[in-house]
């Protein structure tokens, strides 16, 4: 307990510091910089501004309350993390749950790790830190990866490497991204599972993605139901595709095809597109064969 109290002491203590017009640290070479950066210290929380660069958008509220209530009775046991802006300014880099929940109980002060960075730091800092949590959906997951990638240029193979994941495992997560809005809605509330986008995404249409989106919802079906239900789409799809090119044949060849077979004794094939192009192959076997189809159409 005295360990906890001597903490606590410091943290105030260097808050004060802060709070000095004569130690506005501003950099890590900065007076009395070391004393600041990196530790824990008891910041006022009208201080501290949320993180623009926050990749999180969904904060469930039943949770939060139920941080908060933790929170009352326990203190805040993880602090937060922020940067300095300015004189006595901070923006929070991590934490913003416990950052909310003890506005909600109305603390005063919280306890924070003060970093200096620039605001490309803060971001991937912010979407680096935010990835590793185990409450993110899977939507917010993708998108944290999409924002690495376009705005701290970085790769897949170097994003796999800063966040400690698979590429293959990244890529799954990012192409959900493909999915129509309304699914994606669903996967962040909980109505699909990531393995139903996972299935889902395989479809390029959004209308169709769309339709058996609301057959899952409506029948409450499984990852593997909504694998075979992709699987009849594509079946389908690719059916009527054939179906197509059959059809397409013109009506006036499929005529003349079966005449010329009669005429000549020989199975004649004719390839023709529906502008009316194509051609006409009359197969034979030996020079009899050719002999006669060449009187037949010659007339000698």
């Amino acid at each position: 307990m005295a360990k906890a109290t001597r903490k606590q002491a410091l943290g105030r203590g260097l808050s004060a510091l802060l709070k000095d017009p004569e130690n506005d640290i501003q950099s890590a070479s900065d007076k009395n910089a070391d004393k600041v950066v990196g530790n824990i210290v008891e910041l006022d929380i009208d201080s501290i501004e949320v993180n623009p660069f926050q990749p999180r958008s969904h904060f469930n509220d039943d949770a939060l309350q139920e941080l908060a209530s933790s929170i009352r009775e326990l203190g805040v046991i993880q602090p937060i993390t922020v940067r300095k802006l300015d004189f006595n300014k901070f923006q929070l880099v991590s934490g913003e749950r416990r950052f909310r929940a003890s506005k909600l109980i109305g603390l005063e002060t919280i306890p924070a790790y003060i970093r200096i960075a620039n605001d490309q730091e803060s971001l991937e800092m912010a979407l680096v830190e935010n990835i590793q949590r185990q409450d993110l959906d899977p939507i917010e997951i993708a998108l944290s990866y999409q924002r690495l990638i376009d705005e701290i240029q970085l790769t897949q193979e170097k994003l796999s490497d800063r966040v400690g994941k698979k590429r293959s495992t990244i890529a799954n997560y990012m192409r959900l991204l493909k999915l129509d809005p309304i699914i994606q809605t669903g996967i962040r509330d909980g109505f699909v599972s990531m393995g139903h986008g996972r299935a889902l995404v395989n479809i390029e249409s959004r209308e169709d993605q769309i339709a058996i989106y609301e057959k899952i919802v409506g029948g409450n079906l499984s990852v593997r139901d909504t694998e075979r239900l992709v699987k009849n789409h594509h079946e389908d799809a690719s059916a009527k595709s054939a179906g197509t090119k059959t059809k397409s044949t013109p009506d006036f060849i499929k005529t003349a095809k079966d005449e010329f077979t009669n005429h000549l004794s020989s199975k004649v094939a004719i390839q023709a597109s529906e502008n009316g192009k194509g051609k006409i192959t009359i197969p034979f076997h030996s020079e009899e064969e050719f002999l006669r189809i060449k009187k037949l159409l010659l007339g000698k």
